[in-house]
């Protein structure tokens, strides 16, 4: 597995040399958000806004308005929580070319409630017209950006930052409502998105040792939620179906699939692993991931009850599985 540095930084460099009408805004957070060298490669595009979301918006709204392409960088959890009138009213409404850039999404902070952006999928899937993509990789990284100027319209990406692995080929970007099969299967279909797809990796590989066949979709697309891709997955699922993703399972990536499988008449059992109706406080993402059974271990419980079997899997059998096997995915 290769780890990746700054992949955003270099990306968003790029997507402006190539199109003039790119600007980008902070929201006092220009290094923590990797766009410090933007500033220097850039700096009559670049807009530090201050510790003022709001603004930040309604600024980004008038831009837009006047052929400017505005991307807003800040944590996560500012870009909705904090701005949502200005987000619906201002930009979501007229469908103007807003891309809101939010970092540490989900348990990726130790900064506690305040800085997690625990529900902001469920929120947001909520807003008309508005597009959410949800990062796995430093190759959605790089790919992210076109895939939001293409769409013409707001978008709202959960990015991550600083090391990254990168686990997707770096020829095969990112695609627009279309997930990643990542393995091929009948037992159980398992989706899963941002950070939780390494740990769902890391389960599907103990899992194949021990004979489950499983078909691993990674989802960066939650809104809009309608890729084929998933409606067949479901269907052939023999046990069930299992979700896991970075924030609250209520309105997420679990939800989403629960309307899917209702609007097609799928009866199958669905299990969603997340944040299960409560805050998580602030430690390591790791930590967090196994307190709040977030993990790979909660991951193969739930699998063995949608099966009915134990396989007798331990944190060291998956402290063995070695991530440069996910290389070849």
């Amino acid at each position: 597995m290769k780890i990746e540095v700054n992949t955003h930084s270099k990306n968003m460099i790029r997507l402006a040399k190539e199109h003039p009408e790119v600007v980008v805004m902070s929201a006092d957070l220009g290094t923590s958000c990797e766009i410090k060298e933007f500033h220097e490669v850039f700096p009559d595009r670049y807009f530090s806004m201050g510790i003022a979301e709001q603004n930040m918006c309604s600024w980004a709204a008038g831009m837009a308005r006047e052929g400017f392409r505005p991307f807003l960088h800040t944590f996560s959890v500012f870009l909705y929580r904090r701005i949502l009138d200005q987000l619906e009213m201002s930009v979501a409404y007229p469908n103007l070319p807003v891309v809101f850039v939010g970092f540490v999404p989900g348990i990726t902070t130790p900064g506690g409630v305040t800085h997690q952006s625990t529900n902001d999928v469920g929120v947001l899937r909520t807003v008309p017209n508005l597009a959410i993509f949800d990062i796995g990789d430093a190759t959605e990284i790089e790919g992210v950006l076109d895939l939001a100027y293409s769409y013409n319209g707001p978008v709202f990406i959960r990015m991550l930052r600083k090391e990254v692995p990168r686990f997707f080929p770096a020829d095969e970007p990112i695609r627009f409502n279309h997930a990643r099969i990542l393995s091929e299967g009948t037992d159980i279909t398992l989706l899963s998105s941002s950070v939780c797809t390494e740990e769902a990796l890391r389960a599907t590989a103990a899992l194949r040792e021990k004979g489950v066949s499983i078909r691993h979709l990674h989802v960066s697309t939650l809104k809009p939620f309608t890729d084929p891709q998933v409606v067949e997955a479901c269907q052939k699922a023999k046990y069930g179906v299992v979700t896991i993703e970075n924030g609250t399972v209520i309105g997420g990536l679990g939800s989403a699939v629960a309307d899917v499988m209702a609007e097609h008449g799928i009866g199958k059992k669905l299990v969603k692993v997340g944040l299960q109706d409560t805050y998580a406080h602030g430690a390591s993402k790791m930590y967090l991931l196994k307190k709040y059974k977030m993990d790979a271990m909660t991951l193969i419980g739930a699998v063995e009850n949608l099966m009915g079997k134990s396989f007798e899997i331990s944190e060291k059998d998956l402290e063995e599985i070695r991530f440069e096997d996910f290389s070849a995915v």
